[in-house]
């Protein structure tokens, strides 16, 4: 490998030129898209040179080691001088007049690059994938770290290039590109409603509160209803009235049981309270008053009832409907 006179190898092109922005030269196609312009003498060393077309190139600022790629327009540019885009100079922080490194190089096919807008509006666009293919157009290769310009509508859109494979600098001339967005710089996440935090007596209040009371079984609440409709001739005791009658004497409570037993039933005061005694056979000494009284009593209460004959079903007998 050997050097000429103007810093050309043998075998690959390599050299030093001063750039300035395309707008030197009245050519603003230059600024949506990748593309250099180069003097004519670069034309001539790369025509002699076994390179792979279509021409790539390193763009390289040694003062701050920023590394770029770029492709050719045209060569009209005057001698040691090259024209390129602004925003491309931005990217390796170049001002105008300022030593940049330009070498050829071959570059891979890109297979995937990840893209991210500076600005959300971005997204607002209407068709932002067909406004991006459009751009993209114009652009012969993609540098992972650099931010590449967008022009739609008199506004320009910045566009950073996060992520590509299958190296972090790729072609994207005739080649299918997996393209996937990240979110714009600018963008922020709705927040989410923070739950209101209890005051520090919340919680003993909570912890003080009582169990609520469970509901009391109370029994013998439900109502008795006849077969036929009628209304109920007897009504049940209340459980208030079994209550009270256990507070009442112990005369009372047998004199009220002595009733309910009916004229066959009788007590004495040698038998324990609470408990009936009905046909008893226990003899007491009574006055004969009291006897003859008893006997009238038993017998105004049973009245005379001639029995009716029973039906008897089989019997071989006959019986009238009149009686």
């Amino acid at each position: 490998m050997f050097f000429d006179g103007f810093g050309y190898s043998g075998t690959s092109f390599e050299q030093s030129y001063r750039c300035y922005p395309a707008s030197f030269i009245e050519k603003p196609q230059i600024e949506s898209g990748d593309k250099i312009i180069m003097p004519p003498s670069a034309l001539d060393r790369l025509a002699s040179l076994h390179i792979d077309y279509p021409m790539l190139f390193e763009l390289r600022n040694a003062a701050t080691e920023r590394v770029s790629h770029c492709g050719v327009l045209e060569f009209i540019a005057e001698e040691g001088m090259i024209y390129m885009p602004y925003w491309m100079m931005e990217n390796l922080l170049l001002q105008e007049g300022d030593i940049v490194r330009v070498k050829n190089v071959t570059l891979p096919k890109g297979t995937y690059v990840k893209l991210q807008p500076h600005t959300k509006d971005f997204l607002d666009i209407s068709n932002p994938k067909a406004i991006l293919e459009t751009t993209l157009r114009n652009y012969s290769c993609l540098t992972t770290g650099d931010s590449i310009m967008v022009a739609y509508n008199n506004k320009k859109y910045y566009i950073d290039i996060v992520e590509t494979k299958p190296s972090h600098a790729i072609s994207i001339i005739e080649t299918d590109c997996e393209v996937d967005f990240a979110p714009p710089l600018d963008y922020k996440e709705p927040e989410k409603p923070v739950p209101s935090v209890p005051s520090s007596k919340a919680p003993a209040q909570v912890e003080e509160d009582p169990a609520p009371a469970e509901p009391k079984f109370n029994p013998f609440t439900g109502v008795g209803r006849r077969l036929d409709g009628k209304p109920l001739s007897y009504q049940p005791p209340s459980v208030s009235s079994f209550l009270a009658k256990d507070k009442q004497p112990d005369a009372v409570a047998r004199g009220n049981k002595q009733l309910s037993a009916g004229s066959g039933s009788q007590t004495t005061s040698h038998q324990t309270s609470g408990k009936l005694v009905f046909g008893s056979n226990v003899s007491h000494p009574r006055t004969d008053k009291q006897k003859q009284a008893g006997k009238e009593t038993k017998q105004e209460q049973q009245p005379e009832k001639k029995e009716e004959p029973k039906f008897q079903p089989f019997s071989g007998k006959k019986y009238s409907l009149k009686g």
